[in-house]
């Protein structure tokens, strides 16, 4: 996502300015003639050095949704640096992402391949054994420089809310979430290399294309959950949207008080991890804050992210996925 992906890519509907944006079994997986070259897809196994530095978990699904928690993942995940596709951070997250997973009794999986010559690796958890799949994504990966501040344009972004938010947010549906309830299969994807694009020859949303590209399943739903951790909260409908899904998932926050931040009008159009999904005709939805002043900014700290708006978002997909209307 950045100023010329927003000129190209992401269009204001209710305003008149331009602006950007732009599977132990390892999940249904076989790679695609036209995706970047595979190096590796296995199962992980979390280490013991891993799980001591885990993000906070618990492991049990008889408690509800706590913001305060998803914070906690948010300033852990930012303390460990810029979570670069290819550095070590990244890296790191991605392993304490798996092994979190693997503690509160997920199936855990990686799907690695090369971009750009640059190694780069999805996340996948999975759970429950209902027919029906619904997969819930969100990016990992940090932007490796802060276009948009003017003055300080080479910085890595911090990431806060651009990444560790939507992070924050599965992690803690891995922990509460009783998919037995739901009646359903669940995957939880993490992706790479979603935020990139316009740098250096990068492409916005390489993680997710490559994930959908090479799915042998097809997912009755997919939920992307992107910058919604901002503390003044306002989560329109997007555009290219499933509208049927969309409403769903609108309506459970309205009825859970939410709907000051859940606003049921249309206001951006994004380019961001739904659009695969969508362009292969399944219905998804991109549940995102994009009125964020610090958007690949040094000022997308934790500061600008608060426990209340994580939880809005966690408990209502948790209400939403569980039936509990």
């Amino acid at each position: 996502m950045s100023i010329s992906h927003v000129m190209r890519n992401v269009v204001c509907v209710l305003v008149a300015s331009m602006c950007a944006a732009c599977a132990a079994t390892a999940p249904a997986l076989t790679p695609s003639t036209s995706a970047p070259t595979v190096i590796s897809s296995a199962t992980s196994e979390p280490t013991a050095a891993v799980l001591a530095t885990a993000l906070p978990s618990t492991q049990t699904s008889t408690q509800t949704f706590d913001g305060e928690r998803a914070y906690e993942s948010v300033v852990q995940q930012v303390a460990l640096g810029p979570r670069i596709t290819g550095s070590e951070p990244n890296r790191e997250l991605g392993d304490q992402i798996l092994a979190q997973l693997a503690a509160n009794g997920w199936m855990t999986s990686t799907q690695a391949f090369s971009y750009q010559g640059t190694p780069t690796r999805n996340l996948i958890g999975t759970k429950g054994n209902g027919g029906d799949i619904i997969i819930l994504g969100a990016h990992y990966d940090t932007r490796r420089r802060t276009d948009q501040d003017k003055q300080k344009p080479t910085e890595p972004v911090p990431g806060a809310n651009d990444g560790a938010s939507g992070v924050a947010v599965l992690l803690e549906l891995s922990r509460v979430l009783d998919v037995d309830k739901t009646g359903k299969q669940v995957w939880l994807a993490f992706f790479d290399a979603e935020d990139n694009g316009d740098l250096d020859g990068w492409d916005w949303i390489v993680g997710s294309r490559y994930f959908a590209a090479n799915m042998t399943v097809t997912p009755t739903a997919v939920v992307i959950v992107d910058m919604i951790g901002d503390r003044q909260q306002e989560i329109y409908l997007e555009s290219n949207s499933n509208r049927e899904l969309a409403t769903q998932i609108w309506d459970v926050a309205q009825q859970m008080g939410y709907g000051d931040q859940f606003i049921k009008q249309m206001k951006w159009s994004m380019t961001d991890d739904h659009m695969p999904f969508l362009e292969r005709g399944l219905r998804a939805v991109d549940i995102i804050d994009f009125d964020y002043p610090y958007w690949h900014t040094v000022q997308d700290t934790p500061d600008k992210v608060s426990p209340e708006s994580l939880e809005h978002v966690g408990r209502t997909l948790e209400v939403w996925l569980e039936g509990d209307k």
